[in-house]
């Protein structure tokens, strides 16, 4: 025992690290559609950079300070904990129903986060990067966001609204102390570092907003409130506790392992992430606060934040709000989670908006995965058992030339450059390409041809190993978008589960199913549906 887990920590060690995030969610509504969203495509980079033998630190968590908690709180009769306590189940029970694998869910409540924040800010008190003032201004609840007039609109009777979320914004009262961050000081070096960094902001669309935001200039920052109590008291001025976004950015530094008492090394090994995800509603607080605040404290900056566009239902974006934001176990129910995690991966292009219905994930599900992918399973596993007792036959050398194979060979160094970019689309296209070519291998070939004819039996063995070498290589690559019906197929391949692959560049190297071995045929893995008789998407 002592030996295998010396060994399981060495093999740890020899891995890439590799660090991904969500953002840290609000704890003001349960997880909707759009919340999922990001947090699926999140799961699939982290199972993908798993399979490509990284190992991998995945944080999502839970946003619980801050005006707007205490104030939903008020509104359920709790206090702010309570609140957040009854909030935690929601989240924890979406993600597992969606199959999320996060290596840590961070509360901004626990004492660990306090530990970071407190550890931070006076890192940057001490460096000189904080005074006392005051501020008077305005101020949106909803999005715990300060704005400048000139960046607020009015409503029908001409008072001033959040340009974001069009709710009433609130004076700030004067006199009001705060501590302010130096965030003015950054504004070059943040065009600087933009310069130098292309890839920091993705799609180019953002980058072009956020560069334009800075040029406008930069005002300095409130990190902090003393007006209530709901939030991370900073440590040299107890009368005042961390501003929102000064406390929830950080939570990206504790889930990565920074003051982790038990592996104090984590943060040096995942630090900085590959990817921050998060919603493009939200990118001005992570391309420009957030890395100004990393360069005040001599810190290393992600690599990516990429702003992702919103999901839309009838052309409006989703929010708890406008009463359209589905839940997930809405449209699980309907789908089965593999199906829906990958149709909002495949049909919609992630950094682009994406207009979702109801009749459109009928028609990818029956056309990709029905139709194509798990009709593709059904048939081969049927004429396997039908024509080889449920045995992998044993193919020719004449068999490793077919045209399955020259799609396989190149699959990985096209899949793993989509995914190495977030093409999640681009990714599927390229399994879904060897699917459809396989469905077409057998109208041309026709085993159910060849089988009635002894004297071509090598051949119908040649081409069921190519079908079911196929299907053992799909899976593979399913697996991060779709991981319970590729572990399905394996388990009726007996090849264990996608789960311990390590190596996805040499597990899908072409004619590893071994002759022999035993075929099992199972139920279909998606069953068509029939769009008239689901429900509408509200």
């Amino acid at each position: 025992m002592i030996l295998n887990d010396a060994l399981k920590e060495e093999t740890r060690m020899q891995k890439k690290p590799y660090a991904i995030t969500t953002p840290i969610y609000y704890v003001n509504a349960a997880p909707h559609l759009g919340t999922a969203y990001t947090t699926i495509a999140a799961d699939s980079v982290a199972r993908y950079q798993r399979m490509n033998g990284c190992e991998v630190a995945f944080v999502t968590g839970m946003d619980e300070h801050g005006q707007k908690v205490a104030d939903t709180a008020q509104e359920h009769g709790m206090t702010p904990q309570e609140w957040c306590d009854s909030m935690e189940p929601a989240f924890r029970d979406a993600w597992a129903l969606l199959d999320i694998t996060y290596t840590d869910f961070v509360r901004t409540t626990e004492p660990r986060q306090a530990k970071t924040v407190q550890s931070f800010w006076q890192l940057l008190h001490d460096k000189g990067w904080l005074y006392k003032g005051t501020y008077e201004g305005w101020y949106c609840v909803h999005e715990e966001t300060y704005y400048a007039e000139s960046e607020l609109e009015k409503d029908e009777d001409g008072n001033f609204i959040c340009p974001d979320c069009k709710r009433p914004v609130q004076v700030m009262a004067s006199g009001e102390e705060n501590w302010f961050f130096k965030l003015s000081e950054f504004q070059q070096p943040l065009l600087d570092f933009y310069e130098t960094h292309p890839d920091f902001i993705r799609p180019i669309t953002r980058k072009n907003e956020i560069v334009s935001f800075v040029k406008g200039g930069l005002k300095d920052l409130s990190i902090s409130r003393s007006t209530f109590d709901w939030g991370i008291p900073l440590p040299f001025d107890e009368g005042h506790v961390a501003y929102v976004w000064a406390d929830a950015l950080l939570a990206y530094c504790t889930g990565c392992g920074y003051g982790d008492d038990i592996d104090p090394d984590a943060f040096d090994e995942f630090w900085p992430p590959q990817y921050h995800f998060v919603g493009k509603d939200i990118i001005r607080f992570h391309c420009v606060i957030w890395p100004a605040m990393l360069m005040a404290a001599g810190w290393p900056i992600a690599h990516t934040v990429f702003g992702h566009g919103f999901l839309l239902t009838k052309g409006e974006k989703m929010s708890k709000s406008k009463g359209n934001a589905l839940k997930p176990a809405d449209l699980i129910s309907i789908f089965g989670v593999d199906a829906y995690r990958y149709y909002f991966m495949s049909d919609v292009q992630f950094g682009h908006d994406g207009s979702i219905s109801m009749e459109r994930m009928v028609q990818v599900y029956n056309n990709e995965l029905a139709n194509t992918w798990g009709n593709l399973v059904s048939r081969v596993t049927n004429m396997t058992k039908k024509y080889f007792d449920g045995i992998v036959p044993e193919p020719s050398e004449a068999a490793s030339v077919n045209p399955l194979r020259e799609i396989s060979d190149e699959l990985y160094a096209k899949y793993d450059s989509a995914m190495e970019i977030v093409d999640f689309t681009g990714a599927i296209k390229e399994v879904q390409a060897l699917a459809a070519r396989a469905n077409r291998y057998i109208e041309e070939t026709e085993p159910f041809k060849l089988a009635k004819d002894a004297s071509r039996a090598q051949d119908l063995a040649d081409i069921m190993y190519n079908l079911l070498e196929a299907i053992r290589i799909i899976a593979i690559f399913m697996a991060p978008f779709a991981p319970n019906t590729s572990n399905e197929v394996f388990s009726r391949f007996g090849l264990g589960t996608t789960y311990d692959i390590e190596d996805i560049q040499q597990a899908s190297v072409w004619g590893q199913l071994k002759p022999g071995s035993s075929i099992e045929v199972g139920d279909p893995l998606f069953p068509r549906l029939d769009v008239d008789n689901l429900p509408e998407m509200e």
